[in-house]
């Protein structure tokens, strides 16, 4: 069936509604306020979009967000070199980051395993970790995924490639709702889990 708008308009639509969260209404919905905005405003969204694909990539060492070689983490000598927080977003360390109780460094796998999407511990940064773990200089890896099914999954897979002598391995404490995401974790519930975090049974 023909689209009823304008093939500007429709795919307009249509790229808003591959973006993760958006359906097919709210696609609808946000290409309609674009439409009525003024020049400069759609055109200053349209420029902020192309400038963060420009200068904005990922970091070398951690694979955070970062413009430049590194993130901001990475080159703060401050930051606890001994201490590596695993997470699957660059967003989750923005969360965790917001607790004020961390202040070591962080690893960002880019995703977590899920084999109905085909997603496997390859198409992860998952090698880049053990490579950081294997020099030596990190005595503690917390394993920060969400507390879902692909998040536990890609815990457990960590907990037994992480099996270094003089390595612990812990994991978030509870608290944090089963089947959520640490970026809607409110700074309190984070911090308590942080801190109670226990180590893992690696058998």
């Amino acid at each position: 069936m023909a689209s009823p708008y304008a093939d500007a308009v429709q795919d307009l639509i249509d790229a808003l509604g591959r973006l993760p969260g958006v359906g097919p209404k709210s696609a609808q919905r946000i290409a309609f306020h674009i439409l009525k905005a003024d020049a400069d405003e759609a055109n200053r969204l349209a420029r902020a979009i192309v400038q963060v694909k420009e200068r904005i990539g990922f970091c070398s060492v951690c694979f955070n967000i970062a413009e430049g070689d590194l993130c901001g983490i990475c080159a703060d000598p401050k930051r606890d070199e001994h201490v590596l927080c695993v997470v699957e977003e660059p967003r989750d360390v923005v969360a965790i980051e917001r607790t004020r109780d961390f202040s070591g460094r962080y690893h960002v796998l880019l995703g977590a395993i899920d084999h109905l999407q085909g997603i496997g511990p390859e198409q992860l940064k998952i090698r880049e970790l053990i490579a950081r773990v294997g020099d030596g200089a990190i005595t503690e890896v917390i394993l920060c995924t969400n507390p879902n099914l692909e998040g536990e999954a890609t815990s457990l897979y960590l907990s037994r490639v992480l099996d270094v002598p003089g390595l612990t391995v812990s994991r978030l404490s509870s608290g944090l709702p089963v089947g959520g995401d640490l970026e809607y974790a409110d700074e309190l519930t984070l911090s308590r889990a942080l801190e109670g975090r226990r180590v893992v049974e690696r058998s």
